[in-house]
């Protein structure tokens, strides 16, 4: 009778030791976003009409594809100013995942991809607290009229500096093309 109460006693302590901890602060997990949404409005400098790039992909993974729109064609030789929102809309109302890619700037960088013969080039115009580029606003400076796309690639935890998408690392989050026109 002696062995199984010592047996039990045994039992009990390192059930305790094992379920308590002194870490008190455990590290939280981030976890990842889910983004339905892109987003990129560019407004041309000195006026005229606004272009609005979107993709939405309702069902995720799922097997409908992402409702891609170009609400019209460039100007050619102007500069336009772009912003980009980042939606998850599976949540009502819907979550601006922007803000979280901004204030974890040092982690995130989007890249642009222009290519096909199209006739742009884009700088960024922010910059995370190290001052390297974040990339939730540019600046698209078109040329001669062509035809080709544009693309956007998030990436999450790139390496910072770097030269481009190339050397970035990291993981993506989202990357989207569109096929657009210069006039």
């Amino acid at each position: 009778m002696k062995n199984i109460k010592f047996f039990t006693l045994v039992l009990l302590t390192g059930f305790l030791f094992t379920s308590c901890s002194d870490n008190d602060n455990p590290i939280p997990v981030n976890e990842e976003e889910i983004i339905t949404t892109i987003t990129v409005t560019l407004v041309p400098n000195g006026g005229g009409d606004t272009i609005t790039l979107q993709s939405r992909d309702l069902d995720g993974d799922g097997p409908d594809a992402p409702v891609v729109t170009v609400s019209g064609n460039f100007v050619a030789n102007t500069v336009y100013g772009g912003a980009i929102v980042i939606l998850n809309e599976t949540e009502s109302p819907a979550e601006n995942i922007t803000d979280e890619v901004e204030a974890e700037d040092e982690e995130h960088q989007f890249f642009y991809t222009v290519s096909g013969g199209l006739d742009a080039t884009t700088d960024y115009a922010n910059f995370d607290d190290d001052g390297n580029p974040l990339g939730t606003l540019f600046t698209l400076s078109t040329g001669a009229a062509s035809t080709g796309t544009l693309g956007f690639t998030l990436r999450h935890e790139p390496t910072k500096p770097n030269t481009g998408l190339a050397d970035a690392g990291g993981e993506t989050d989202l990357a989207v093309t569109f096929s657009v026109t210069i006039d």
